[in-house]
C-alpha cells in the first residue's frame, strides 16, 4: 500500500495540539521499541527519525498521511515520547504528563492506540501499565509486537501467546519493520477504524469537537 505523508507539527503542550478535525492513530511504547521505524514502514519513507539516544523524543511529533489522488490527508499519525527510560530527567518526565495524559483521555479525534511491546524481550512492567491505563480510558487498542523477525517461529507463537493471555479482548499482531510482516493487516486495521472514526467525526458539528 502506498501513501503520501509529511511531518505537521510537533507538540509539547496542549495548544499546539492540530485541530481535532482527522481521525488520528497515537504511536506508544518504550524506547528503543521501534515506534520510527513501524511509522516509517507504514508509509514508505523515513519521516520519523530515530534516535541513537533513548528517551530523546519529547514532544508528539504528528503527521499528515494521505491517499494518492486524494486532494486532503485523511487522517493523522501521532508519534508520543517514548517512556522507560531512565536517562530521561526526572523535570522532563513529570512535563510530559501535561500534555501526553491529556491527549490520550481527553482528545476527541484519538481513534486507535497502538501500544508497541518489543516481543523479542520478556514481558515489561510498563507496558503492562500502559495497556492497564488505555483499557482505563476506553480507547480502542491494538498491542503491535515489534521485532518480531528477532527470534524463532516457535519462540513468536509462545510470545505471542501470552501477550494474547495477558490482555484478553485485545488484538495482538506481531509485525516487522524488516521484514514487512504485518504491514498490510495493520494498514487494514488503521483504515477501518479511521474510516468510521472519521464518519463519526464529521457528523459532531464543529462548535463540539
Amino acid at each position: 500500500m502506498r501513501v503520501l505523508s509529511r511531518f505537521l507539527l510537533a507538540a509539547t503542550n496542549v495548544a499546539h495540539f492540530p485541530a481535532p478535525e482527522l481521525p488520528e492513530i497515537a504511536f506508544l511504547g518504550r524506547s528503543n521499541v521501534g515506534k520510527s521505524s513501524v511509522i516509517n514502514s507504514l508509509v514508505g519513507a523515513k519521516i520519523a527519525r530515530t534516535s541513537s539516544t533513548p528517551g530523546r523524543t519529547q514532544s508528539i511529533n504528528f503527521f499528515e498521511i494521505r491517499w494518492p489522488g486524494k486532494p486532503k490527508p485523511e487522517l493523522l499519525f501521532a508519534d508520543l515520547p517514548g517512556y522507560g527510560y531512565a536517562r530521561v530527567p526526572r523535570e522532563i518526565s513529570q512535563q510530559w504528563s501535561g500534555f501526553i495524559e491529556p491527549y490520550l483521555r481527553q482528545r476527541p479525534s484519538l481513534a486507535l492506540c497502538l501500544a508497541l511491546i518489543d516481543i523479542s524481550i520478556p514481558p515489561q512492567e510498563s507496558d503492562r501499565q500502559l495497556v492497564d491505563f488505555l483499557t482505563a480510558t476506553g480507547r480502542s487498542t491494538c498491542i503491535i509486537a515489534t521485532k518480531s523477525d528477532r527470534i524463532s517461529n516457535n519462540q513468536l507463537r509462545a510470545s505471542l501467546k501470552t501477550l494474547q493471555d495477558r490482555y484478553q479482548g485485545i488484538r495482538v499482531l506481531p509485525f516487522s519493520a524488516r521484514t514487512g510482516t504485518g504491514r498490510l493487516e495493520l494498514w487494514k486495521d488503521i483504515r477501518e477504524i479511521a474510516h468510521n472514526f472519521g464518519a463519526a467525526i464529521s457528523a459532531v458539528p464543529s462548535t463540539e469537537r
